[in-house]
């Protein structure tokens, strides 16, 4: 039976590889209210194994709205398509930031839909990124 918990050292290799940021919205840790989690990309209940080419740092706001998705509608063409895979995807292929640096925006399929589906200017988020940028 493949390892379903993640190790106190996966924890601190995925946390160092993501610079302390969420792997989503780029929320920093250390302005977080609440902890980060170290999710599964490909979720356990879908079989996706525990180790760090399926692991991405992720704030709980994204984790929440992620859950077990894999794929999500992309509002523009209405195809279902996958979601952005931190270990998979380049993050600056598939999102651009708004003028005001305040919202994500999808440049692609995949990122359209990953913004929709995992709410990433989500109202606490856009409050934190103009904070951040006094």
């Amino acid at each position: 039976m493949p390892e379903r918990r993640r190790s106190a050292q996966q924890k601190r290799t995925v946390a160092e590889r993501a610079r302390g940021r969420c792997e989503y919205c780029l929320s920093p840790a250390a302005f977080s209210p609440d902890p980060f989690a170290v999710e599964h990309i490909h979720p356990l209940a879908e079989g996706g194994p525990t180790r760090l080419t399926n692991l991405a740092y992720s704030c709980q706001g994204c984790n929440n709205a992620k859950y077990t998705h894999t794929t999500a509608l992309d509002p523009t063409t209405g195809e279902r398509v996958p979601l952005y895979h931190p270990r998979q995807h380049r993050w600056s292929e598939h999102f651009t930031w708004s003028e005001d640096f305040l919202e994500l925006e999808g440049r692609t399929p995949i990122g359209r839909a990953t913004v929709a589906q995992l709410r990433l200017n989500r109202p606490g988020v856009r409050n934190l990124r103009g904070l951040l940028r006094l």
